[in-house]
């Protein structure tokens, strides 16, 4: 038997017991039901909106358009925030935000999660339970898709492979690396960052290894993170800065390939998301590493690389961090990705990654991949999105497989409805994750978990993150 055949054979197993998994799922029990509430301004058209709490204690919210095309979207948000409990707003500012899926005449369901902080399969299981939820109340639609923006992306990437029930997915700007390496870039700007500016942990202060962002008793602030920021690099004020603090800030962008505009909100993630997901949901375990990473562009890469703090990542926390959030591409519907060109946030290379996972699981034939040129993460164009929601349905009605380029065709249509402009570019390309993101010698394969593996941790107990 060939090597091709036998990875075939032990995928088509992965897919059995994977739907054997989900047929003998018991569902969430339901809440008291939606109950009716204001819909956002954003809304332009008449709809009910309805808000509810689920029996895991997620806050939620539904729209449903007078003129329905009798399909649902199932939104992701992203973040992830860190509030310890459901944000009862959340869900309902989502769905203004994205009040352009009620105006194309869908349905549209979000979760707020039961918690704030990490957790994708938690992200994946509460979004699951809003699709339920709606379709007890208001019926089965016609259709089901999932959508995700941001580390969204990341949990809908995920519901996608635990979750039957959709008909296709769209993802928008996502962070399709997952968890094990997608945040690989803010741990090199937190140790490149503390190389040069030393206040972060100041020496004065208590130590601790940078890969946990922050100790877990520390009362700093996001103010107080900014104003040492400022203190090392001049990051918000240019015309006070100094040559010392200039020659900081071009050395830390030139070595992480962080955009400046998004240098502070990089390096909250890199303190208190990871903060986070050391102290409150791995344990303290250590699940980063950038111990054989050469780091290079800076005035003195020799002394940089001499400097620079090193670790090594526990094997059981990258595990379980992989486990949680990392894609393993097999999907059974169709999936379509949208994806800024100049995104700071979530660098267009995360579809390179999305793309060989889903390669990998021999699913490649079920994504389409689209690009803009457009420049910002939180949020795209109405045209495009609609754009994109209407190739979806269509490549799930029909099975027919849309190009990048028939889909940018679609789109001056939609702009004539929203005006906010048609930004395809369906020549584009992104290069390797590897291109943008220092790679991690010697570091696990990629992906981290197979299929196979990804289903026997599955019912393994204690593997994971907890909801």
């Amino acid at each position: 038997m060939g090597t091709a055949h036998r990875r075939r054979s032990r995928l088509q197993v992965a897919v059995g017991l994977l739907a054997a998994s989900v047929a003998t799922a018991t569902p969430a029990a339901a809440d008291s039901g939606p109950e009716p509430s204001a819909c956002p301004a954003e809304i332009a058209v008449a709809a009910t909106c309805y808000t509810g709490q689920d029996s895991h204690g997620a806050h939620y919210a539904i729209a449903i358009p007078e003129d329905w095309n009798r399909s649902l979207v199932v939104h992701a948000h992203g973040g992830p925030d860190l509030t310890d409990a459901s944000d009862p707003a959340r869900a309902p500012e989502d769905l203004a935000r994205w009040s352009v899926m009620v105006e194309e005449g869908y349905a549209w369901a979000g979760s707020a999660y039961r918690r704030g902080g990490y957790g994708t399969r938690m992200g994946a299981a509460d979004t699951e339970t809003v699709r339920r939820l709606f379709v007890s109340t208001f019926g089965e639609p016609r259709r089901t898709y999932l959508h995700g923006q941001s580390w969204g992306g990341n949990v809908a990437a995920k519901a996608a492979e635990i979750h039957r029930g959709y008909d296709g997915v769209l993802l928008t700007n996502g962070v399709l690396a997952g968890g094990s390496r997608g945040y690989d870039y803010r741990v090199d700007l937190r140790v490149v960052y503390q190389h040069y500016c030393g206040n972060h942990p100041r020496p004065s202060e208590p130590q601790y290894p940078l890969w946990m962002g922050l100790r877990a008793d520390s009362a700093m602030t996001p103010a107080g993170l900014r104003a040492r920021l400022r203190e090392c690099t001049g990051h918000d004020s240019p015309a006070e800065r100094t040559a010392a603090q200039q020659r900081n800030l071009t050395d830390i962008l030139a070595v992480t390939k962080i955009p400046e505009r998004a240098l502070e909100s990089h390096l909250r993630f890199a303190t208190f998301t990871f903060r986070d997901i050391v102290h409150k949901r791995l344990d303290g375990r250590n699940p980063f590493s950038n111990r054989a990473v050469r780091y290079t562009g800076s005035h003195d890469d020799a002394a940089l690389n001499a400097g620079v703090e090193r670790f090594s990542a526990d094997p059981s926390a990258r595990r379980d961090l992989s486990f949680d959030s990392d894609p393993t591409g097999l999907v059974t519907v169709p999936v379509l990705t949208l994806h800024a060109i100049g995104d700071p946030t979530a660098f267009v290379e995360h579809e390179s990654a999305y793309r060989a996972s889903l390669r990998g699981s021999f699913s490649g034939h079920r994504l389409v991949q689209t690009f803009t040129t457009e420049t910002e993460h939180s949020a795209l164009s109405d045209a495009g999105y609609a754009t994109a929601m209407s190739a979806l349905d269509r490549w799930a009605e029909s099975g027919h497989r849309p190009s990048a380029a028939a889909i940018a065709r679609e789109c001056p249509r939609f702009n004539e409805v929203y005006g906010t402009g048609c930004f395809f570019d369906p020549a584009y390309r992104p290069a390797d994750y590897s291109a943008r993101v220092y790679a991690r010698p010697g570091g696990l394969r990629w992906p981290a978990l197979s299929p196979v593996e990804e289903l026997v941790l599955r019912h393994r107990p204690g593997v994971g993150i907890s909801p």
